[in-house]
C-alpha cells in the first residue's frame, strides 16, 4: 500500500476519499533499560535500547493503520501523521494516522 505524508500522490489521482485509517500501540519502559538510560543521561549519548522500543512501536503502529486502510478498501494513505502519549507513568502510546483513499494511476 502506498503511504505518504504529503496530501497527494504524484503519478495518481484521488477518486474517493474513505475514512481516517489509525493504528496505535502502549509500550512500557523496561527497568533493566531505565538503568542503562540512567547512565547515558550523565554521561550523554544515545539510548539505543529506547530507540529501537520506539522504533519498532512506530513499525508496529504504522501496520495497523495499513491493516484498518486495507479494511476500509483503501489503495492508499495519504496525509500519513505520528502522535505520541503519555498514557500512564512509563507508558506511552504511539498513533499513526493518515487519509485512507481510493486512487487511479494518471496516464
Amino acid at each position: 500500500m502506498l503511504k505518504t505524508t504529503t496530501p497527494t500522490l504524484p503519478g495518481y489521482e484521488i477518486t474517493e476519499v474513505l475514512d481516517i485509517a489509525r493504528g496505535s500501540t502502549v509500550r512500557t519502559r523496561h527497568v533493566g533499560r531505565d538503568l542503562g538510560a540512567v547512565f547515558r543521561s550523565v554521561v550523554g549519548g544515545e539510548i539505543t535500547a529506547y530507540t529501537r522500543l520506539l522504533a519498532d512501536a512506530r513499525e508496529d503502529a504504522i501496520d495497523r493503520m495499513v491493516a484498518d486502510a486495507e479494511n476500509l478498501g483503501a489503495d492508499a494513505l495519504v496525509n500519513v501523521r505520528f502522535m505520541t502519549s503519555a498514557v500512564i507513568q512509563g507508558a506511552s502510546e504511539i498513533l499513526a494516522y493518515g487519509t485512507a483513499v481510493k486512487i487511479k494511476k494518471i496516464l
